[in-house]
């Protein structure tokens, strides 16, 4: 049984997948810094102005509802998913010219259009 599951857990796959959740965390945090630091901000300056606020976590309804929070997780699940969409765009936009070129058949080597000539010339 210990084999079996040093056999799984060395599998292309799963290392592949461990290597991918650590990087999507650091990338996730980058991203959540921008956001909420940089971005969000900005874009929810004018209604904190309004509202006579100086944070975001203050961008509150009703005493309790604190949809400034809320709007700042909007604005993050967007600008991920944005930057996940341009990503898988590049890399099916690099596997179709990878296909375009797989698909075109190298030409039969020298001595098959030698024999195909002869095949063809033997037929007549």
């Amino acid at each position: 049984m210990l084999k079996e599951f040093k056999a799984f857990a060395m599998r292309g796959n799963v290392v592949e997948l461990a290597v991918g959740v650590i990087i999507g965390g650091a990338f996730g945090k980058i991203v959540g810094s921008l956001i909420d630091d940089v971005i969000t901000p900005l874009l929810l300056k004018p209604a904190l102005e309004a509202a006579h606020l100086s944070h975001l976590n203050d961008l509150t309804a009703l005493g309790t509802v604190k949809y400034g929070i809320f709007l700042s997780a909007v604005i993050n699940f967007i600008i991920v998913s944005f930057i996940l969409f341009l990503i898988i765009k590049g890399i099916n936009a690099a596997q179709k010219k990878e296909d375009a070129k797989a698909s075109t058949p190298a030409p039969p080597p020298a001595d098959v259009l030698l024999l195909t000539e002869i095949r063809d010339l033997l037929k007549k």
